[in-house]
């Protein structure tokens, strides 16, 4: 008799957890995520080859969202659906959930958008949009339907409207078309109430730069999504526009890490100056709403413009320095910011090994945690947990003297 009532408490109060996780998962919705500083994110991709098509392994993608995890890190952002990665990580989610209860991850779901003949032999058509799009999207609905409790946030596009991405731009009459398909699903209760739909694109698509930018369906993009993500990243600007960076006269006498320190603090001025930008133009469209950072980043490395033979931007100290800068600033707004990115991935410019694209991860390809999480690894937040079966060490072999022989001063003066 004793032993079937401790069986119908156990069973009773496995059911009162259940329940009150399911409540949780309910409660919690972009609207409070978003903005929420105990709900850290940034974007993730798992590949760890210098291809796509060997995909993550479920075993590897919760290795990942270990590691994430003990970051305080509960948001991350995907890109597409159209790879089975995004599937399998929401499915190693689902697992670690099952797995500890009290685990929380939720996902950012990307629906990739681009123009006809983008990625071909063809002449990109930027006033026409692929027929890939409308598999993708529907892709990221039926992710979104089932996945609910882990799908928060859709975001329709990636870079998709910005027009240096001559490979697949489109117009923003394609994204608002999206926008409004999924808002229209959501009124009929084909997608989750208070899942968010977004895009996810430059500052200056959003109108936080020139004004060719500007027209009337950017501006109904605006009111269509429930918030605006923007992507702003200082470090490219270090070549393309330098005003921010470099040493100013008056700062001749300072240490070299004290020059470095003033020009990453600009650094992180210059993208406050681009967000407040967006916002600006958001209200002089009258519309108030959430803007958060959909992404920004600084590579650690470099052999293009902004590595030593151009504006001498990227390494790992200064990457550092703009993490904990854009991290401390956004906290303290209100913002959430999702951060670009958890781990190298060098399937992105495979041909050149040291291509800045293959470099912004926090953690790189050899499970060392890169400078800006050396602290972490100090206080033993991964003691336990490995990637790829090793445990998470420090680059240079946390010799911090050697790192910065590899710390350059800023090569291009400031301009006024």
């Amino acid at each position: 008799m004793m032993n079937k009532a401790i069986y119908i408490l156990c069973f009773f109060l496995l059911s009162c957890h259940s329940t009150i996780k399911s409540r949780v998962d309910n409660e919690m919705t972009a609207e409070k995520i978003l903005g929420n500083k105990n709900y850290q994110a940034i974007c993730y991709g798992g590949y760890r080859t210098q291809t796509r098509a060997v995909e993550p392994t479920i075993s590897e993608l919760k290795e990942d969202m270990k590691l994430l995890s003990v970051l305080n890190i509960k948001v991350v952002r995907t890109y597409n659906v159209h790879l089975q990665e995004a599937a399998n990580l929401l499915q190693a989610i689902t697992e670690l959930r099952k797995e500890s209860p009290d685990f929380e991850m939720y996902v950012m779901l990307g629906a990739w958008i681009d123009c006809k003949n983008a990625w071909t032999d063809l002449p990109p058509n930027h006033n026409e949009e692929s027929d890939r799009n409308a598999v993708e999207i529907d892709e990221a609905i039926r992710l979104a339907n089932q996945y609910p409790e882990i799908v928060k946030i859709i975001a329709v596009g990636n870079e998709a409207m910005v027009k240096w991405a001559t490979n697949y731009y489109v117009q923003p009459a394609v994204i608002l078309k999206w926008v409004n398909h999924l808002q229209h699903l959501k009124k009929q209760q084909k997608l989750p109430k208070d899942l968010w739909i977004t895009s996810s694109d430059n500052f200056a698509s959003w109108g936080g730069g020139d004004a060719s930018y500007h027209n009337e369906d950017l501006n109904q993009l605006i009111k269509a999504v429930d918030y605006i993500s923007l992507h702003t990243y200082p470090m490219h600007d270090t070549h393309y526009h330098p005003v921010f960076w470099g040493t100013l006269p008056e700062e001749e006498h300072l240490s070299e890490k004290e020059k470095v320190d003033a020009a990453m603090l600009r650094a992180r001025d210059y993208a406050v100056s681009q967000y407040k930008n967006v916002v600006n133009y958001m209200k002089s469209v009258g519309v108030d709403k959430p803007v958060h950072i959909g992404e920004t980043g600084w590579a650690t490395l470099s052999n293009e413009l902004y590595g030593n033979e151009g504006s001498k931007a990227t390494d790992e100290y200064k990457s550092a320095k703009f993490y904990h800068l854009m991290r401390d600033w956004t906290n303290n707004s209100g913002i959430s910011c999702f951060y670009f990115e958890a781990f190298d991935e060098n399937w992105k410019d495979s041909a050149n090994p040291s291509g800045s694209e293959n470099h912004f991860g926090l953690i790189n390809l050899k499970s060392e945690a890169k400078y800006a999480l050396w602290n972490e690894v100090d206080a033993g937040t991964f003691k336990g947990l490995t990637r790829n079966g090793k445990p998470i060490t420090k680059t240079y072999h946390g010799d911090e003297k050697a790192l910065w022989l590899d710390v350059k001063m800023p090569a291009i003066p400031v301009t006024h």
